[in-house]
């Protein structure tokens, strides 16, 4: 804890604070203290355990995903209230945990919007890596009725999974476009230069451009 308040920087505070993220500590320093560390189940547990979200990062890079139940994972996630801590804890955890599935499923229908982004990302990873068994249509109707009013959170994971429906399965691509394009959700999202905008029918159309080289 002594070592990651003395690598604290304010200035990188203020910019965190302006994502919702309370700390200011530069993510790779960071990474380099969970290096040397290597895996610490039982450290990564009294870390988050403190109230300090540069430990709990920590934390979530040095434990073992696979030895938490079901119970710790759905608890963890409901005190992760910063979106970096939020998406760590998802991706660098739940994600390779046996409980991912039980977890997705519960979370999608949690009335916490928060709670309920974190299913709509693992139902990306889903829709990507291994979409058997997935109502993808019924998604597609979920995601048309919803989008639009969703919270901030919420919504940006509604529409990447949009987008990665269109991007990996041809045969709906064109509704995946067309829920884009008429809900309008993030069309004039400011994109740096050289990045691809997350608007859906914009962003299906440049990674299937990458994928074919069309």
């Amino acid at each position: 804890m002594a070592e990651l308040a003395a690598l604290e920087d304010p200035k990188m505070r203020e910019v965190n604070e302006r994502h919702g993220d309370d700390h200011g500590v530069n993510l790779t320093s960071l990474r380099a203290v969970a290096k040397r560390l290597k895996t610490q189940h039982e450290l990564a547990v009294r870390l988050w355990e403190t109230d300090d979200t540069a430990a709990k990062l920590v934390a979530l890079l040095i434990c073992r995903p696979r030895a938490f139940s079901r119970d710790e994972l759905d608890a963890m996630l409901r005190a992760a209230r910063t979106p970096k801590v939020h998406d760590w804890l998802v991706n660098y955890v739940v994600k390779k945990s046996p409980h991912r599935e039980a977890l997705r499923l519960a979370w999608l229908a949690d009335p916490d919007p928060v709670v309920r982004s974190a299913g709509w990302t693992l139902t990306i990873d889903r829709v990507a890596k291994d979409a058997a068994g997935l109502d993808l249509p019924g998604l597609l109707d979920v995601i048309e009725a919803t989008m639009k009013d969703a919270p901030d959170r919420l919504q940006w994971e509604l529409n990447h999974c949009l987008a990665q429906i269109g991007i990996s399965h041809a045969d709906l691509r064109a509704r995946a476009i067309d829920i884009g394009e008429r809900l309008e959700v993030l069309k004039d999202y400011p994109t740096p230069p050289n990045c691809t905008s997350p608007f859906a029918p914009t962003w299906i159309a440049e990674i299937v451009r990458r994928q074919t080289g069309a």
